[in-house]
């Protein structure tokens, strides 16, 4: 089994939790350039650490790779009126909402130690979304052509329920996924999430009429559901 250090955050910043990821980014990058070395001479390679991020972040825009700021839809005014955040970040994907009562899930991990497939790599995170919304009697599904998970994909209007958008350098991740849990939806509406117009989202509190779900069930379920998913064990 392949062990992944696990770190809640709690509520933090959306830069502060950025400039973690990046840090340990670099961490593994220089553990990989040096195991190569190590391996060329002849010597045992270091061992290569893995982590898993939970936190909730302060109300905070972010926009992908992929997508444009026509798909924000509040001026630099009233984000500041607001008291909204907003970052264009180097992930995939398009623009999103983070906030309280929203747990982001940010893997940095060596792909390299698990497989070299970005796309399989999603789709274990769908997987893992999948496979907690379950435990709550919820039916998440993938939406094809689109990254995340959806409810009620076959019909008119599904609704979306988790966002994610990655990045990877020479295989090591960061970036991930973010599930409404309790989230305020109402925040969604200052933007055209995911770049997808009529796009409508929802939590699992919405889905089950529950304003009491305990989120940090929910945080163990995914972490159970991750650990199943990618075939590794805590530390």
């Amino acid at each position: 089994m392949r062990k992944v250090i696990f770190k809640d955050l709690g509520i933090i910043e959306f830069e502060d939790a950025w400039q973690i990821q990046e840090e340990l980014l670099k961490e593994k990058i220089a553990t990989k350039i040096q195991n190569r070395k190590l391996i060329e001479i002849g010597e045992r390679p270091n061992f290569q650490t893995h982590h898993l991020l939970f936190c909730e972040h302060h109300p905070v825009y972010t926009l992908g790779k992929s997508g444009t700021l026509d798909h924000l839809l509040l001026d630099e005014e009233g984000l500041n009126t607001k008291g909204f955040k907003f970052y264009k970040i180097n992930r995939g994907g398009d623009i999103t909402y983070h906030g309280p009562g929203q747990i982001v899930g940010y893997p940095i991990l060596d792909l390299e130690n698990f497989f070299t497939d970005i796309h399989k790599y999603l789709r274990l995170l769908e997987e893992t979304v999948i496979n907690t919304l379950k435990i709550y009697g919820v039916e998440g599904e993938r939406n094809s052509g689109k990254t995340g998970v959806w409810l009620d994909v076959e019909s008119p209007f599904p609704r979306k329920i988790c966002a994610m958008g990655v990045r990877a350098s020479r295989w090591v991740t960061m970036h991930g996924f973010a599930l409404n849990v309790d989230v305020n939806l109402d925040y969604f509406n200052n933007i055209i999430p995911c770049g997808l117009a009529n796009n409508i989202v929802t939590s699992l509190n919405k889905e089950l009429g529950d304003d009491n779900i305990d989120i940090n069930k929910v945080k163990d379920d995914l972490k159970t559901s991750f650990s199943t998913s990618f075939k590794s064990e805590f530390i």
